[in-house]
């Protein structure tokens, strides 16, 4: 068995779509998904955060190399990061909402925890 789920999809579409919602989470502190993809894109979201802390040069690049917008991760280990330094995972929260009403797919909504706390949409270079 599998230690993710495949989301009826092909690898490399897979692994583009969960860095576009990582991105997006971290960007916008939340979004709004199926429940399947918002499981996924948070363990993947904490696992970020994680690196976030280590705050390495290491760990900033393998941060590159997953999230696809540079402003994201220098938003991630200058702003982010410093707000979970006491806290042991638990980063983010799913919410659920019910079942779409086009197809009946259960909706959910993933944020971070410490949402109030962090500021989104700044400019950076």
């Amino acid at each position: 068995m599998a230690g993710y789920k495949k989301l009826g999809r092909p690898s490399n579409q897979r692994r583009a779509m969960l860095r576009g919602q990582v991105t997006d989470v971290l960007r916008y502190g939340e979004i709004k998904t199926t429940l399947d993809r918002a499981k996924e894109t948070g363990r993947i979201t904490e696992k970020m955060i994680t690196l976030g802390k280590k705050n390495t040069l290491h760990t900033k690049r393998q941060a590159l190399g997953y999230i696809t917008d540079r402003s994201v991760v220098i938003s991630l280990f200058n702003d982010i990061a410093p707000v979970y330094k006491d806290r042991q995972g638990g980063y983010v929260q799913i919410f659920k909402l019910g079942p779409r009403p086009g197809d009946g797919a259960e909706m959910a909504i993933l944020r971070l925890t410490e949402k109030d706390k962090i500021e989104f949409g700044k400019e950076r270079e």
